[in-house]
């Protein structure tokens, strides 16, 4: 698609990018208490300030993050959504200071900082650590599993018909469709929720057809703010793949024009931003060079039209609502696959990087951060502590840069290439 196609079409365009981005967009909100309506105008206002930043030159949608799931969940539990966005708004900021030090000191400093032993358990543990959310919900409890919402069987019939979906259609489907299982897990789930009486429509009747979606707005609280500010590690180093991802997928070099640090600042402008309107923090979405590959639609215009779509649709209060039906078996089904993906992509990052757990230093970073992340250990009082991501990211760089290594890496340059092949790989 070139700069001089019609309107229409570059609209029709990015109405396609949006669905693809669609299922996983709305979701993340839903599990965390958000409202959707606001996740998908914040997307859209994320993903426009970014092209400000980047200067419209990368063709990525910015979305609802997975990998603040958790986070997010432990906050709002413990500080409140209001501290909780305003410790999302320093994510966002500790963001932007990554695409400064990029300026300064260059890619390299990332990958130093944050190499594949740090990565690799920290991303596992985002994924095993929710496990018993996703399990929760697939079997008709809330997600702590505190109280039950569905009877037992009926909430398995209805999730695992979503998961098996899912996985139908991630495996089986061709082209486009294959990039939307969750959009068809999650139709799937419904329907066959619908019939089995689990849908309550009275949200729907009673909301307006059109209203400003409830944004909300945060407060700053130094504990939440400390606990959440190490979660941004695995993003940025997702962000770096999905930045080399596409720029194998257009045959671009977008880490030196616009660079990293633009696309990195970009990523934290539109977390902060989010933030300080009550949505999640945003990401780029490999679902979406997924689909950029696949259509060869190159023109960065037509995210600025699935950003504007999104907005648009947020402001449709019937649909916020409609959202918000969605059963927890639905979601709960759909999780236990991309829960368990987040995991496999953890290990698949210190498999592709060859990474030797023979050797003790490796074992010692990675056996520490599974332990500590999936075990719930918390370091601190009751004003402050760090547990879950927050804790393992600061262990893993903490190990990683104090534990002296058993041998000299010679051998340099074939590792960060190993790193940079792991990357692009997960975001395909």
């Amino acid at each position: 698609m070139n700069a001089h196609e019609p309107l229409w079409k570059s609209a029709l365009a990015g109405s396609q990018m949006l669905f693809v981005a669609f299922g996983a967009l709305v979701l993340m909100p839903l599990l965390t208490g958000m409202d959707p309506s606001v996740a998908l105008f914040t997307a859209g206002l994320g993903t426009l300030l970014f092209h400000f930043v980047t200067k419209n030159r990368v063709p990525i949608f910015l979305a609802s993050s997975f990998a603040f799931i958790a986070p997010i969940l432990y906050s709002v539990q413990t500080w409140g959504m209001s501290d909780t966005l305003g410790a999302l708004l320093a994510a966002g900021i500790v963001y932007m200071l990554l695409g400064v030090l990029v300026k300064v000191k260059g890619v390299g400093f990332i990958h130093h900082l944050m190499p594949p032993v740090v990565t690799g358990p920290v991303i596992m543990v985002i994924g095993l650590g929710l496990a018993p959310v996703a399990v929760n919900m697939a079997m008709g409890k809330t997600g702590d599993g505190s109280m039950v919402i569905f009877p037992y069987m009926d909430a398995m019939i209805v999730s695992m018909s979503a998961l098996l979906t899912t996985l139908l259609v991630a495996t089986l489907a061709k082209g486009i469709f294959r990039l939307i299982p969750i959009l068809f897990g999650v139709i799937v789930g419904y329907v066959i929720a619908f019939f089995m009486g689990m849908v309550n429509f009275d949200a729907v009747t009673i909301a307006p057809l059109f209203a400003v979606p409830e944004f909300v707005s945060p407060t700053l609280n130094w504990a939440a703010i400390l606990f959440m500010i190490p979660v941004s590690i695995a993003p940025a180093i997702e962000h770096v793949g999905d930045v080399l991802a596409i720029s194998n997928v257009t045959g671009k070099d977008y880490v030196k024009n616009p660079g990293l640090h633009r696309t990195l600042f970009g990523d934290g402008l539109a977390t902060s931003a989010a933030a300080l309107l009550g949505g999640p923090p945003n990401t780029t979405y490999s679902e979406v060079t997924g689909a950029v590959m696949l259509t060869k639609t190159f023109n960065p215009i037509v995210m600025i039209w699935a950003a504007c779509i999104a907005m648009s649709m947020a402001l449709v209060a019937k649909f916020g609502a409609a959202l918000q039906t969605i059963p927890a078996p639905v979601m709960g089904g759909i999780l236990i696959l991309l829960f368990g993906s987040i995991a496999a992509v953890g290990l698949n990052t210190l498999i592709k990087a060859r990474v030797d757990l023979a050797e003790q230093r490796n074992l010692v970073i990675v056996a520490t951060v599974l332990i500590f992340g999936i075990g719930g250990m918390a370091i601190g009082g009751n004003d402050f502590n760090l547990q879950g991501i927050s804790l393992c990211g600061v262990v893993a760089i903490l190990l990683n840069l104090i534990l002296p290594k058993e041998e000299l890496e010679c051998d340099d340059l074939h590792e960060e290439q190993a790193v940079i092949d792991d990357l692009i790989e997960h975001t395909r």
